[in-house]
């Protein structure tokens, strides 16, 4: 029982070191981070998500920043019969690259952190909230729909590193047009 309670608290211990350890791309710059997105990759380990892992595709997003600092993040997903989009607030804080936004579906606010990006070709993201358990997340953007090997392998490294078991960690295949109007 002891070394059970031992391994746990080992175990928090380090995924707290993890976050803390998780630092915004360096002189971030929200003018160079607008614009179209394609979310190519996904680490995601959330148990009432694993059923959907084989129907996830790449979906589209434009990251519009808002005179007062917020960015506006749009995401259009394909389903079955339709197009559908999502609007988030990201709310910017004292830090460059770190945004807050109320997450609806957990009804929790969340810490959304652009670790790495070149701004023309990709941007890998980290979600995180500590809810019950450790809630993370981390996203692939590209420029395009698809990415060097070379980066892709860096977000399957950075996903490894923070935790996340290698059958969570997926690059979907191209959906359909979605937004059809080619936005």
């Amino acid at each position: 029982m002891r070394i059970a309670l031992v391994t746990i608290a080992m175990t928090m211990l380090l995924l707290q070191e993890v976050k803390a350890d998780i630092q915004p791309q360096k002189n971030f710059d929200v003018q160079r981070f607008a614009g179209k997105w394609y979310r190519v990759g996904l680490a995601y380990d959330s148990l009432s998500f694993a059923p959907y892992r084989s129907k996830l595709t790449i979906s589209m997003g434009m990251v519009d920043p808002q005179p007062n600092g917020d960015v506006n993040m749009t995401m259009w997903t394909g389903r079955s019969t339709s197009c559908k989009s999502k609007v988030y607030v990201y709310e910017k804080t004292d830090i460059p690259g770190v945004f807050s936004y109320f997450s609806s579906r957990h009804n929790k606010v969340k810490d959304i952190t652009v670790v790495d990006t070149n701004y023309t070709e990709y941007a890998i993201v980290f979600k995180f909230k500590k809810m019950n358990r450790e809630y993370s997340q981390v996203s692939l953007y590209g420029r395009t729909l698809k990415l060097s090997p070379e980066v892709i392998e860096k977000f399957k490294t950075f996903s490894l590193v923070r935790g996340f078991p290698k059958d969570s960690i997926l690059t979907p295949p191209a959906g359909d047009n979605c937004p059809r109007s080619g936005n």
